[in-house]
């Protein structure tokens, strides 16, 4: 039994593929359209999942779509009653996409894969039950506890339930407006980032703050419960209302107007980040807790957009509620699409599922499209790019080692492209996690972004604990721990407030905190991904070459691309973006480019300027 899942129309939009429990292509959209979080039908991304199990539309035995719109329709409408005379902002920033895209979802389906017989063959699920499968079917539990935390769905933020055998079921949940999502994304908005790719940098800008507003935020904007529960007062809040998350009573609260993006970024935000952290912390704690008494299950898995706050996560994995906890990498929409398809093939099927113990059935999120040596070579051939052809692997793997030694920075597009948002050594920019400048210039002269945001070390499995402390395994990038406190340096944030109490961020990203400074945010934290050897032998056998060559068995690992770019996906995505950049060194399989020995590169646009900070 052959299943396709698509998700689509809110952002991120993505399509899954999987075959009698298998997973065999999952891939975003926005890496085959080059627009960051594309929300369009992804016609692009079912072609690839079509070519990469060489099948057709006629294969498929199912299409299903991972959200319900007529539940959707039924909160829309509710939402206009509620506001009454005060709804036409909503109605003419919500109407188009309702009216026009997520009611026919299955009419723009029918376009792409053409004729599709029966229309039992078109199916939808509910959005939760898209994440809470996610999070399930593919993990390596045989049953446990789930939660799914988002934005919102049709009506629900937040779920709690079960998943055993072939079932998947829902006990409680939370219902909008009341969604821990968006009060997160209500902060990421009023510190001036963008709401769903701008998540990420507040997470990062907490560690330079102090949670001064804790007490503020539970006691102004959301009521917590012991059970994790919660309602938040809208009365700050202008999300159901129109395209704009806060309101002046919001902006009152935090004692002035939102940030303008770009603009200098001030102690206000950075107590803001570190304080609405603490409290995204303090409701999933509280809910994995009633979690596990309401289920009693011992394992837990997470889905949903709010899943992917890694510091939560390592906080949650701390606490020891569960014996073994497990996330789905692409925890947020795009990854509802591989959830929905595997709801509707153990619901239709009625196959037993089975689990290998220990393994999840992701294959490292290496799930997108790969190139061959010989696809690279034409490529490259034909516009008259130079590179090195190595013979073998452990020669290629000891040169990038010396490489990165030498502090070059090296773009990696290798194997099957990753289905989520992190790259995990496959598109990835690397680093050596020992140098002391490598954060800011990867930050400002490679990704053009913001200097503050740190970066995520990628170390050998069985090496993990002699440099963080975690005993767990973080494949996916996505648990949040310390460095040993043997490999910490003194540091004292507060020696880098200025008289009039404000931060200076360049001076605190270029001071070594430890001996692996470039992977070590200002807390002493790190993002870690742990790299197997039959997960992805490549990227393991380049980190190990390393460490032959240096001693240390970690290194920097960013995703390939710039800011304002998805994630590059063909050889010539990434050889553009190398070449836009002051990357030094780009590989694909055993093939090397140094940067000084290209032809000129001309700029055909504004490229730099356009993603350049202020």
């Amino acid at each position: 039994m052959i299943v396709l899942g698509i998700s689509a129309l809110y952002h991120d939009s993505a399509a899954s593929l999987v075959c009698d429990g298998k997973i065999l292509a999952a891939a975003q959209e926005e890496r085959f359209t080059r627009i960051k979080h594309d929300l369009s039908v992804p016609v692009n991304a079912i072609q690839y999942c079509l070519q990469a199990a060489k099948i057709t539309a006629e294969d498929i035995d199912y299409v299903v779509y991972y959200d319900n719109p007529l539940l959707t329709l039924d909160r829309f409408c509710k939402n206009i009653l509620a506001l009454g005379e005060d709804a036409g902002a909503f109605i003419e920033h919500s109407a188009e996409s309702m009216f026009r895209w997520k009611l026919w979802i299955h009419e723009e389906l029918r376009k792409i894969l053409g004729r599709l017989g029966k229309d039992d063959r078109l199916l939808v699920t509910e959005h939760h039950i898209s994440h809470a499968s996610s999070a399930f079917y593919p993990s390596p539990f045989e049953e446990a506890a789930f939660i799914t935390f988002d934005g919102v769905g049709e009506w629900a933020t937040t779920t709690i339930g079960y998943g055993r055998g072939n079932e998947v079921k829902i006990l409680k949940e939370i219902d909008y407006p009341h969604s821990i999502g968006l009060l997160y994304s209500a902060f990421t908005y009023f510190c001036g980032f963008k709401v769903n790719s701008g998540d990420y940098k507040l997470m990062g800008l907490a560690p330079y703050g102090e949670p001064i507003y804790v007490d503020l935020i539970k006691r102004e904007l959301i009521d917590i419960k012991e059970d994790g529960s919660y309602r938040l007062n809208l009365k700050y809040f202008d999300f159901y209302r129109n395209d704009i998350m806060t309101n002046d009573e919001f902006a009152r609260l935090f004692g002035g107007e939102r940030r303008k993006p770009e603009s200098d970024i001030t102690k206000r935000e950075m107590d803001m980040a570190s304080s609405v952290q603490k409290v995204v912390e303090e409701v999933l704690l509280k809910t994995a807790i009633y979690a596990r008494k309401t289920t009693g299950m011992k394992h837990l898995v997470l889905a949903g957009g709010v899943a992917l706050n890694c510091v939560a996560n390592g906080k949650l994995l701390k606490e020891n509620i569960f014996e073994d906890l497990w996330i789905q990498p692409a925890a947020g929409d795009a990854g509802g699409s591989l959830g929905a398809a595997f709801y509707t093939y153990y619901c239709k099927s009625g196959r037993t599922r089975s689990v290998d113990k220990g393994q999840d059935l992701m294959h490292g999120s290496y799930l997108g499209p790969q190139f061959t040596a010989k696809e690279v070579k034409k490529y490259l051939d034909d516009n008259g790019y130079r590179y090195t052809e190595y013979q073998n692997d452990a020669q290629t793997y000891e040169t990038i080692a010396a490489l990165l030694k030498d502090e070059k920075v090296i773009g990696l597009c290798d194997g099957r492209m990753e289905f989520g948002p992190r790259a995990l050594g496959n598109r990835s920019i690397i680093g050596d996690a020992r140098s002391t400048k490598m954060q800011s210039v990867m930050n400002l002269k490679i990704k053009y972004r913001e200097s503050f945001r740190p970066f995520a070390p990628s170390v050998l499995e069985e090496n993990c604990a002699d440099y963080f402390d975690m005993e767990h395994n973080s494949p996916y990038m996505l648990l949040v721990a310390p460095v040993q406190e043997e490999r910490q340096l003194p540091f004292c944030m507060k020696d880098y407030y200025t008289n009039d109490g404000e931060i200076n961020l360049l001076p605190i990203v270029n001071e070594k905190r430890s001996d692996i400074p470039a992977v070590t945010h200002v807390d002493y934290s790190a993002r870690i991904q742990t790299v197997n050897k039959d997960t992805n032998p490549r990227y393991y056998g380049i980190i190990e070459a390393f460490r032959k060559l240096t001693g240390c068995g970690v290194i920097v690992n960013t995703s390939f691309n710039v800011r304002g770019e998805p994630i590059v996906c063909t050889p010539k995505d990434a050889y553009e973006c190398f070449m836009h950049t002051e990357m030094d060194v780009l590989v694909f399989d055993n093939i090397i480019l140094l940067k000084e020995q290209q032809p000129e590169w001309k700029e055909e646009n504004d490229w730099r300027e356009k993603y350049a900070l202020d």
